[in-house]
Formats: C-alpha cells, sequence, structure tokens
C-alpha cells in the first residue's frame, strides 16, 4: 500500500490546543476517515508547529475526496483552521513529502551495499 508524508503547520501559539483536540478526535470523523481508505495514519507536531502526517492509503487524492465530501469533515476543518498558520481548510494546505527511503522495501527486494556498486566503494 502507497505510504505518504504530509506536512503542515499549526500556530506555534496554539499546540496546546490541537493536542487537546486530537486527544479526542470525534468519532464520526474517525470513522469516515476509516471508510475513506485512510489506513495507519498519525501525526506528529514539533515545538515550532511544524505538523507531519503519516497515512497509507490505495490511492491518497481520492480518499482525501471521500473524505472532504463528508459534512462531518467540513464541520472539523473548519474548527481546526483557526489553530494553523495556512489559510482556509488545513486539509487543503498539506504539502505532500516524497518517500526517498523504506526499510521495509529495501529488505524485501534484497539491496546492495557497500562494495556492491555503491558510489565510493
Amino acid at each position: 500500500m502507497p505510504r505518504y508524508c504530509l506536512m503542515g503547520h499549526v500556530d506555534p501559539a496554539r499546540l496546546d490546543e490541537y493536542r487537546a483536540v486530537h486527544r479526542a478526535v470525534w468519532p464520526e470523523l474517525l470513522e469516515a476517515l476509516r471508510d475513506a481508505g485512510w489506513r495507519n495514519y498519525s501525526l506528529f507536531l514539533r515545538s515550532d508547529g511544524t505538523l507531519v502526517g503519516y497515512v497509507e492509503a490505495d490511492d491518497l487524492d481520492a480518499a482525501q475526496a471521500r473524505v472532504a465530501a463528508t459534512e462531518v469533515n467540513a464541520r472539523w476543518q473548519a474548527h481546526m483552521s483557526e489553530l494553523f498558520t495556512s489559510e482556509g481548510p488545513p486539509d487543503e494546505a498539506w504539502e505532500i513529502i516524497p518517500e526517498v527511503f523504506n526499510l521495509e522495501s529495501q529488505l524485501a527486494r534484497g539491496t546492495k551495499g557497500p562494495g556492491d556498486g555503491w558510489p565510493g566503494s
């Protein structure tokens, strides 16, 4: 299943609010994310407001569109938008960061190591 890394920016003055809200995400939103195809979804928040998300989905664009079409997501995004430094709904402001390494993928295909064609070996 494809893996995605997402980055956003929470207002550093509102980090405690952001953390508190995410300790009890609305059950209807959790179900909407799951039903739309979001899997293994996690969020990580630095003290400067940098927010990093990790999610697995067969097709992230399609999964995002399915969630965006729900009423609960519209309410959640309106509620959360005041906690972000970006304009508009936070789920539309994600920056997708390309993956460059995955341990399990390389182990599964038996990658080469030093002395086996690596630059400088």
